[in-house]
């Protein structure tokens, strides 16, 4: 049970089923902080400092319209190790996490690229996520593209998913990814269930943030 945070784009069918869960949903609206297709995206605004904590909350004016200053809040955080382009994160958010170890990457759509599994385990496409966090933790790479994101060639698997309780929740249809057997088998072989939607295609809302 919890609050999940989800872009108002979300598709309804994954609504539905969060609520029958027993959660609460709270939709982000489009803003003009930034350009409308990540506008909505609760990554944007908002961090998750490990999978089940409550969320750190971002001031919406510090934000920028453009690359990089409206990435100052997206980053990746299993709870052990917390992974962003240091050179851009909002130091609020990092006296938030002062107790992880700093993972450096230069992708600064870190939380985009990258689905936090547990504590010592992510997926994500971005070959230089993958190169700094390999000798740290378990990490599967994935093949790239393959996730929708409006208004630009393709998104990332990271923002098209999220960790709620014992699942990682998917939106849409996980089984079209090229790589559905290797994703769902490392999932489960951390304890967890995969849970996707075969009835959209997958696409990348800026992530399913839970705070229970």
């Amino acid at each position: 049970m919890g609050t999940i945070y989800l872009s108002e784009t979300a598709n309804p069918l994954l609504i539905s089923y969060l609520k029958a869960q027993g959660h609460l949903v709270q939709l982000i609206r489009s803003t003009r902080r930034t350009y409308e297709p990540v506008s909505s995206h609760p990554d944007i605004y908002f961090c998750s400092p490990a999978p089940g904590h409550r969320l750190f909350r971002g001031q919406p004016d510090r934000i920028g319209y453009s690359y990089p200053q409206n990435i100052i809040y997206n980053a990746a955080c299993t709870g052990k190790f917390f992974i962003h382009n240091l050179k851009y994160t909002d130091p609020e958010l990092l006296r938030c996490v002062r107790d992880m170890r700093k993972i450096h990457v230069s992708q600064g759509y870190t939380k985009c690229n990258t689905v936090v599994v547990d504590k010592h385990s992510i997926i994500t496409s971005d070959q230089g996520i993958f190169k700094a966090c390999r000798d740290h933790m378990d990490v599967l790479l994935i093949r790239p593209h393959h996730v929708k994101l409006s208004g630009f060639p393709y998104g990332f698997l990271g923002g098209a998913s999220g960790r709620v309780e014992n699942t990682i929740l998917f939106h849409g249809n996980l089984k079209a990814h090229p790589d559905f057997g290797l994703i769902t088998d490392f999932i489960r072989s951390r304890g967890l269930k995969p849970v996707y939607f075969e009835e959209f295609e997958l696409e990348d809302i800026g992530s399913i943030l839970w705070e229970p």
